[in-house]
């Protein structure tokens, strides 16, 4: 049975249809020093839903700084890879359309930050969150270490369902 991610069509929806900037102007790199390390912030405001940045990279093998884009593909590029996680991010990755998209209002100097596992299902170099959200998952591994119930939660891009969906499917058969 494949695990239903409420209301993420009806998200997507609103989202696609809002108003769409024609440029991914308006950001800055920041870098925070070595704890922290670079960051992507909004340098204008963004409304939920607005194009914040077009995703063009290359095909990477899977790392620190790559974007998971399907089952078994990874990209990487500039200035994507400064894209900090969250557990209530500011940001959503749509790795069908190669989009980021404002998931809540950003103002000026606001981080751009995305929940790693709605396109990470294993990471290279899993890390203990700092983001201290309410509700905050604490380790951040990827989509593969984390119950259906809590994915639910998040937006989650369709190849990690995929392979969610997959996983489950495989604890079912055993």
């Amino acid at each position: 049975m494949k695990p239903r991610m409420p209301d993420q069509q009806a998200s997507l929806n609103i989202l696609c249809h809002s108003n769409i900037p024609r440029r991914s102007e308006g950001l800055r790199i920041v870098d925070d020093g070595p704890l922290y390390g670079a960051r992507l912030v909004a340098m204008r405001r963004f409304l939920r839903g607005d194009l914040i940045l077009r995703l063009r990279g290359r095909p990477a093998v899977p790392s620190f700084r790559s974007i998971q884009v399907g089952v078994s593909s990874h990209i990487e590029g500039y200035p994507f890879s400064f894209l900090n996680h969250s557990c209530r991010p500011t940001a959503i990755v749509l790795t069908q359309q190669l989009e980021v998209r404002a998931w809540q209002e950003l103002k000026i100097g606001q981080e751009v930050t995305f929940f790693y596992p709605s396109t990470e299902w294993e990471m290279v170099r899993p890390f203990v969150c700092l983001c201290r959200a309410p509700g905050c998952i604490r380790y951040v591994a990827g989509a593969k270490y984390l119950s259906p119930h809590l994915l639910g939660h998040y937006f989650i891009n369709p190849h990690v369902r995929t392979l969610a969906a997959a996983a489950l499917a495989q604890v079912a058969a055993n």
